[in-house]
């Protein structure tokens, strides 16, 4: 492991109903799948550090971010059209971020590596399209609109060939950000 300081703490609780109300599931890790333990969920409270929650199983589809708060009812919040059905903790990253983004598929077309946030590919690259990355260092999320807007994804340390193979088919990315310690 590299000079990274990583800290596993994290807490959420779902809720099957609006408001917090109904069955409830505390969840202090990822969770591929959480159908087992409640039938729905339709609000949440994050106490402690920072989540992407998706709206499929096995951490497909459409992903969030939520970071501590309370999210009453978060459906309507997100314009999510699905419940929550899987979870994933991000850990705690103290360290360098780097990545590398690439215009096509397969690490193809044009790359840049990047170390802190970017607004705006077009702009700051002149790269239309972001269709595969490798993140080596640090934990990040990418959105498929200019200024940090739409559909997003979370990618950690790894390769990303195709992010088809991630639920996001057809999805090209505009804009990145760091995964910062504001998740205590």
């Amino acid at each position: 492991m590299s000079n990274t300081g990583m800290n596993m703490m994290g807490k959420i609780t779902f809720y099957e109903e609006k408001n917090f109300q109904g069955r409830s599931y505390e969840c202090m890790s990822d969770c591929s799948d959480m159908s087992s333990y409640l039938n729905r969920c339709h609000s949440c409270r994050v106490e402690s550090g920072c989540f992407m929650v998706y709206d499929r199983s096995n951490y497909m589809g459409n992903q969030y971010f939520m970071r501590r708060g309370e999210y009453a009812d978060y459906m309507s919040m997100m314009g999510m059209r699905d419940c929550i059905k899987s979870c994933r903790m991000i850990p705690m990253h103290r360290g360098s971020y780097r990545m590398k983004i690439y215009e096509r598929e397969n690490f193809g077309g044009q790359m840049h590596e990047m170390m802190d946030d970017c607004d705006n590919t077009m702009d700051r690259y002149r790269m239309s399209n972001c269709m595969s990355c490798n993140v080596m260092e640090g934990h990040w999320l990418m959105y498929e609109q200019p200024n940090y807007r739409g559909r997003m994804m979370y990618m950690r340390p790894g390769e990303y060939r195709n992010f088809q193979n991630f639920g996001m088919s057809g999805t090209r990315f505009m804009s990145m950000r760091r995964i910062m310690d504001s998740c205590n």
